[in-house]
């Protein structure tokens, strides 16, 4: 028993360690999460937070989800930006983050009961303060800037982007999936989505080809991965998705950093390193010099950010 026991530890070293694994070289692919949008404070945040009427003093004049934010996102050395979708009552899908309009908005009501000719009159920069209310430093400069999704790939039509869905219907998926099914086969490349895992579900039904990851199929894959990874197997789950692994999580993952991203990539699925999770979303990313000293030297696979403009400059500069 011994004698196998020991073969055994022998092959699950060699079969996940890194040191006979040539480091594959290249940057990081950079997610910008938001793009360039405006900071706000973080500690008590919930999910009902109107988080506009808490930034922090405005350093640039960008607001999240916009064609000049998506621009100068690429621009700071985004290789994918993350958007957030709402279906429109005239076929269309709104960019722009929140469920309802009051918190950053002139409007009022549910985003996706609205009409996209209604939401192009609003302004979007409207209720964001940074003083408690004295002042807002963005009213009357985001008149008509929220963007369709059309729009965005029409304006970006050669560049990447993660699109999130914001509820947990299935028909969204469905209405998504006739979207993006009407686009090139190379177009569809372009494009991942992730969000609840209803609406995931049905689009990952109805358009197989694309990347997608909803939080039931990370934990699925995730987990599969840790109970068998050692033997260099891919769970099925796994395969053809978009993975997010937390930073404090990833060491823990066979093979980690270069075997598990080959393994990934072998199975048509692309992973980014966010930010350390303590039980609550996936929406941190690796915004500060520390979560960046936690990547390993060397590594190549993605990484999410909030801070795009300092995540570039930093991961760039890295030997």
């Amino acid at each position: 028993m011994v004698p196998v026991l020991l073969l055994l530890g022998v092959f699950i070293y060699f079969n996940n360690t890194n040191l006979l694994t040539p480091e594959p070289g290249g940057e990081p692919a950079l997610l910008a999460h938001r793009g360039i949008a405006q900071r706000f404070d973080a500690p008590g945040l919930t999910n009902d937070t109107c988080t506009a009427s808490r930034i922090l003093p405005p350093t640039h004049g960008y607001l999240e989800n916009t064609i000049d934010s998506i621009g100068a996102s690429i621009e700071a050395g985004a290789d994918i930006v993350e958007l957030d979708v709402h279906p429109t009552t005239d076929g269309q899908f709104a960019v722009f983050h929140d469920w309802a309009l009051d918190c950053r908005t002139d409007g009022h009501g549910v985003t996706r009961e609205q009409s996209m000719a209604y939401l192009r009159t609003l302004d979007i920069g409207y209720g964001y303060t940074a003083d408690g209310g004295a002042t807002f430093p963005f009213r009357g400069k985001g008149i008509g800037l929220m963007p369709s999704l059309d729009e965005v790939l029409e304006t970006f039509p050669d560049r990447r982007f993660l699109i999130n869905v914001k509820s947990n219907d299935p028909t969204e998926g469905e209405m998504l999936a006739a979207v993006l099914n009407g686009l090139t086969p190379d177009r569809r490349q372009a494009l991942m989505v992730y969000g609840g895992d209803r609406p995931v579900a049905a689009l990952s039904a109805l358009a197989p080809d694309l990347k997608t990851m909803s939080r039931a199929s990370l934990k699925s894959c995730l987990l599969r991965y840790v109970a068998y990874g050692w033997t260099g197997s891919v769970p099925r789950s796994c395969r053809s998705m978009l993975i997010f692994v937390p930073v404090n999580i990833a060491p823990w993952l066979w093979g980690w950093p270069n075997r598990f991203l080959d393994r990934m990539r072998s199975a048509g699925s692309e992973v980014f390193v966010v930010g350390p999770y303590h039980g609550g979303d996936f929406s941190t990313g690796i915004d500060s010099a520390e979560d960046i000293a936690r990547l390993p030297r060397g590594y190549s696979g993605g990484v999410l950010t909030n801070e795009i403009e300092f995540a570039a400059t930093r991961l760039k500069s890295r030997e």
